[in-house]
């Protein structure tokens, strides 16, 4: 670690004292595994847009209840309340989309895009309309908004440099643990040679600016020094609120640059659904979409490669996070100040008294 003391754009400069709230808001429950935290408020992701094509009906637990995901003919996405307002069928079991309209599959009521009900087979529609998530869609993921008093986004997803680049390569799985407590794991720098065999340097320190958090680091196999810079490779990451993870690695030889994501969306009291995906494109291009055949078989293989790789790292953080109480005051080390300054970062997606 590089310096003692960092700077968090509007946040003044913290010291080890400073560091063991986790957010300024009413005391957690506490039970036998710690202390719960509420859900955050933030994007987060509900699908890859690949799995929702045009007439698509999909169902997600999002914040402890199911969300119903669908497309229309104008391959606008939608999110919905699951329940139909007539006779409270779930419209993700069963639900089908007939043009603009997501139709009941219990008595064949349509809503429009609005939320409307606008037909029944007999007679005209009642007077009732499905609740709405707000959504939005970037770079391949679709996302909702969660603010627990209902407040409209106060930022928006941020798009990569290169227009057109979505994942490729896609993995997902059902983590034990809360959204934060993933994401956190990024900046616990100390983690890394233990658990992952990975020498890290810092190239660039945390800095916070509203809702994003962005540092630089410098991996590679934590191997005697000789060897090192044979595959040592420079991260550029960027985090936008606790649901959203993004990594850049441009490998100078290849003449690509490489994204990989890692979303975390909580589906329940200390249930986290993490999505890990990769994608690349050319570094000389701004459109990944003008690549010839052949770069994107390249593109697609090395996201494969990059993928394997991030998920076999994952699978050893899972022993950890599946297993983990978390600890509100944590008794951090003098190297641990990026922790530091992330829990106090994280404080502005929790509710405040």
């Amino acid at each position: 670690m590089k310096g003692s003391v960092f700077f968090c754009g509007w946040l003044p400069a913290m010291t080890m004292r400073d560091e063991l709230s986790w957010y300024s808001g009413p005391e957690p429950a506490v039970d036998g595994a710690g202390p719960h935290l509420p859900y955050p408020s933030g994007w987060f992701c509900l699908a890859r847009s690949r799995e929702l094509a045009p007439g698509k009906v999909l169902t997600r637990r999002f914040m402890g209840e199911d969300i119903v995901l669908y497309r229309t003919r104008d391959r606008r996405p939608r999110a919905v309340r699951p329940y139909c307002p007539h006779l409270g069928a779930h419209l993700g079991a069963g639900g089908t989309v007939q043009g603009q309209n997501l139709v009941c599959p219990f008595h064949r009521f349509a809503f429009a895009p609005d939320g409307t009900c606008v037909s029944t087979p007999a007679g005209p529609p009642p007077r009732a309309r499905l609740q709405h998530h707000t959504i939005s869609e970037h770079n391949g993921f679709v996302f909702a908004w969660y603010e627990p008093n209902g407040a409209p986004p106060a930022w928006e997803v941020p798009e990569t440099v290169q227009a057109g680049v979505v994942p490729t390569a896609a993995w997902s799985t059902e983590v034990h643990t809360y959204a934060q407590e993933i994401i956190e794991s990024t900046l616990d720098y100390r983690h890394l040679p233990v658990l992952h065999h990975v020498a890290v340097e810092e190239l660039e320190p945390p800095t916070c600016q509203d809702a994003f958090l962005r540092m630089r680091l410098r991996l590679g196999p934590d191997r005697p020094a000789a060897l090192k810079h044979m595959v040592q490779a420079d991260h550029s990451f960027l985090m936008a609120g606790l649901g959203y993870l993004r990594v850049e690695l441009p490998p100078p030889s290849l003449g690509l640059v490489s994204y990989l994501w890692a979303m975390h969306t909580p589906t329940g009291p200390r249930r986290t659904r993490m999505l890990v995906a990769a994608g690349c494109a050319d570094i000389r291009k701004t459109d990944a979409t003008e690549a010839s055949l052949p770069r994107r078989c390249l593109h697609r293989a090395f996201a494969q490669t990059m993928l394997r790789t991030a998920v076999s790292k994952v699978h050893q953080d899972l022993k950890i996070w599946n297993t983990k109480r978390y600890e509100p005051q944590p008794r951090l080390a003098a190297s641990d100040e990026a922790i530091g300054l992330f829990r106090h970062w994280a404080r502005q997606f929790y509710p405040t008294p």
